[in-house]
């Protein structure tokens, strides 16, 4: 079980940068791979981004080039660096982590609380 609590939201013009950041109950030596989703409401939950426990990065074609992912496993912490943000980045964006476990074979999925992300014109 883990906890996942993230924090740096809030309003920001069009243009803009925000640091969002992700503070693990625990170690998340074991979590692959964690990241990033947002959601506008009346719409599904959407991939940001994704970094393994080997740094492996991923991003959805809209925030490439402008959304940075990371992981800092030493203090338990993902982020995710976004610049030039837009308008249509307005969303709330959720923390992921996914563990595998040897033990039973199953895939555990985890989210946090969520936090907003509003980006005025």
């Amino acid at each position: 079980q883990v906890q996942l609590v993230e924090s740096g939201g809030g309003l920001v013009q069009a243009g803009g940068s925000l640091r969002l950041s992700c503070a693990a109950s625990r170690s998340i030596f074991s979590l692959d791979p964690m990241g990033w989703y947002r959601q506008v409401p009346g719409n599904q939950r959407e991939l940001v981004a994704t970094i393994s426990s080997g740094g492996r990065t991923n991003y959805a074609d809209s925030v490439k080039g402008r959304f940075t992912v990371s992981r800092d496993n030493a203090r338990n912490m993902v982020y995710l660096q976004m610049a030039s943000l837009k308008p249509e980045d307005t969303a709330v964006y959720y923390c992921n982590a996914d563990f595998f476990s040897s033990r039973d074979g199953a895939l555990y999925e985890y989210w946090g609380q969520g936090t907003q992300v509003t980006v005025s014109s």
